[in-house]
């Protein structure tokens, strides 16, 4: 693979920082398609090789790619040239890694907090249960590729499922838990999108900036009586995910 040259000595003596210089040449090589998405990029001792500047500066230059969204870096995996957004079909039944392995991505969930409480009035009103009534949350980081693409809580009725907060810490996966609590089967009642910008929490998890644009849903999921089993709210990286909108699914 040719990469583009950078002349670190001109660079040195003029007025272009030599971490930009670098974010630079990576963003022709980039734009080249000599790093294509999903591609990883040198590591940081080849990059100072090839630049001969010290990792401090390649670090920089590294994260101005990744400021840029065009880049993430995975723990221990090194860093890798973005995906292109992926599609990601909301209808009458949404299953993340579903949908993920549909796009030709490899999905993951990482669960993030899992508590048994008593439910606010929106999720009491959501799950038609009386004030005070004890709930399920999880929250959850979805990746795909190892790529952070949303942050999601979903929130569950407690009564009608003792053992649904052990099922989820041991299986991760929403749908399979459900379905060893006797839910083989859900279907959204309704989706709600809307804009918002991330939080500095949000952007932490999303590897993202704060005040980037997100994607936030809102939806209800019905077991096949009609009744409310998840109240559930995601918010999707913006520039990583396409929210498709179709005909709704025969029952």
């Amino acid at each position: 693979m040719t990469a583009t040259p950078v002349n670190a000595v001109e660079t040195r003596g003029g007025k272009t920082p030599l971490w930009r210089s670098i974010s630079q040449a990576l963003r022709a090589d980039i734009a080249a398609g000599r790093y294509g998405p999903g591609d990883r990029l040198p590591t940081e001792a080849e990059l100072s090789a090839r630049f001969g500047v010290n990792r401090h500066t390649v670090r920089r230059g590294l994260a101005d790619l990744a400021e840029a969204g065009l880049t993430h870096a995975r723990r221990g995996a090194g860093v890798f040239v973005a995906q292109q957004a992926t599609d990601y079909p909301i209808g009458r039944r949404v299953r993340f890694h579903q949908n993920i392995r549909a796009a030709g991505r490899l999905p993951s969930r990482c669960i993030l907090l899992i508590e048994t409480r008593t439910a606010d009035p929106t999720e009491a009103e959501m799950l038609q249960l009386a004030p005070g009534g004890r709930v399920i949350s999880t929250d959850g980081l979805s990746s795909a590729d190892g790529q952070p693409l949303a942050l999601a809580r979903s929130v569950f009725p407690a009564a009608p499922f003792p053992e649904l907060a052990t099922a989820l810490e041991r299986l991760t996966s929403i749908t399979e838990a459900l379905a060893e609590s006797g839910v083989t089967d859900y279907t959204r009642a309704f989706t709600r999108v809307n804009a918002k910008i991330a939080t500095a929490t949000q952007a932490l998890h999303l590897q993202i900036r704060e005040g980037d644009p997100i994607l936030r849903t809102i939806s209800l999921s019905l077991a096949p009586d009609g009744t409310p089993i998840e109240y559930g709210r995601t918010w999707f990286s913006g520039d990583r995910v396409t929210l498709t909108l179709g005909e709704d699914e025969a029952p």
